[in-house]
């Protein structure tokens, strides 16, 4: 066949077309798998903050702007405990979230991160078995707590070099006590968690302008271990 422009063109077509559809397919089988895998995530969660139930009613709540997803477990028709699905947007490499789970008498049993994108080895270490935040608030009521960092003057221990990851994980852990108190019936409304923070946010804002100037001078690494760090350029 004689090669025109008019060949040339409608094969790149053809190409771009079936090339198109390829990516589309696997967009679709991937979108597919990553949405299963989060929904068992999330199961394995409900069950690891929470004590032996036997179904869970759930619905959801807005706070701060912010989806916030409840799970009511029942054993035996009765309320045994609650599993909130909290976040929020101010960890230092964007949101987090976090799986937390209460007593009925408001006490936290035990907190799973969801997601989370922040330095490795500083702000990450807010997954390990054991860490220091967890440590802060386990079996503790946060109505009965200054609910920020010792930094701030509250009575919660961080992260070695990862200031803005602690704060974050806390505020989040905060807003899941609020829907908390909302779905026991405590309160009928939640308050969200500016005004229990104040203190902690106007220090985070000095932390957000550090970490963005050494954002564009530093390498990476550097980064984390500099911006986050709750000491001398804070």
């Amino acid at each position: 066949m004689k090669s025109t422009l008019f060949n040339m063109v409608a094969v790149l077509f053809a190409v771009t077309l079936i090339a198109s559809a390829g990516v589309g397919a696997v967009n679709m089988l991937t979108a597919d798998a990553i949405a299963e895998a989060k929904a068992l995530a999330t199961t394995a969660a409900v069950k690891n903050v929470l004590p032996e139930f036997d179904t869970t009613e759930d619905w959801e709540q807005t706070i701060d702007d912010m989806p916030i997803k409840v799970y009511k477990a029942i054993a035996a028709d009765a309320v045994v405990g609650y599993a909130i699905e909290s976040m929020t947007k101010n960890g230092f490499g964007g949101a987090i979230r976090l799986m937390v789970g209460f007593s009925t008498e408001g006490k936290i049993l035990n907190v799973n991160v969801l997601e989370q994108k922040e330095t490795p080895g500083l702000g990450t270490k807010m997954c390990d078995e054991g860490n220091v935040l967890f440590a802060s608030i386990k079996d503790q009521d946060p109505a009965q707590m200054q609910f920020f960092v010792k930094k701030d003057g509250g009575d919660l221990d961080a992260l070695t070099a990862a200031t803005i990851s602690s704060r974050a994980y806390y505020e989040a852990v905060k807003r899941a006590h609020e829907a908390f108190l909302v779905a026991s019936g405590a309160k009928a409304t939640a308050d969200g968690v500016s005004g229990a923070t104040a203190t902690a946010d106007a220090a985070a804002t000095t932390d957000a302008a550090v970490a963005t100037d050494e954002a564009a001078t530093a390498e990476e690494n550097v980064e984390g271990a500099e911006a986050q760090k709750g000491g001398e350029n804070e």
